[in-house]
């Protein structure tokens, strides 16, 4: 884990509201495009290069999980098998191994300590 590949790329917010959460951070500066709150996935460009990205979830529940997820950038597939392996290792808990997503991304899925979702991806 100590590969200068692995960056942090992202935090992830889960909603119930998703209109009421872009208005928020559009009263602090994000920028949106035009009907985002009708998408399944909305993302606003950060300072230094990191993006905020919105979900809704109306299911109600958390099933044990954050409301937020952070997102690490492990420079390729085996940065992501790599990273993980250590996490785990680690004795952190391991939610997916990792796995080659239909969206072109190598993709795993760890929790830290507070039971927040850590995804790592190449």
């Amino acid at each position: 884990m100590t590969d200068s590949t692995v960056r942090m790329d992202a935090i992830g917010i889960r909603t119930t509201d998703l209109a009421a959460a872009l208005a928020f951070y559009r009263l602090l500066g994000l920028a949106f495009p035009d009907g985002a709150e009708g998408l399944p996935h909305v993302e606003a460009a950060l300072p230094g290069g990191i993006r905020l990205m919105f979900d809704p979830d109306d299911s109600g529940e958390d099933g044990g999980r954050g409301r937020i997820a952070l997102a690490f950038h492990c420079g390729d597939a085996a940065g992501v098998d790599a990273t993980y392996a250590a996490l785990t290792k680690a004795g952190h808990h391991g939610e997916c191994e990792p796995w080659d997503a239909v969206w072109g991304q190598r993709y795993a899925v760890v929790h830290d300590p507070d039971g927040n979702q850590v995804d790592l991806f190449a």
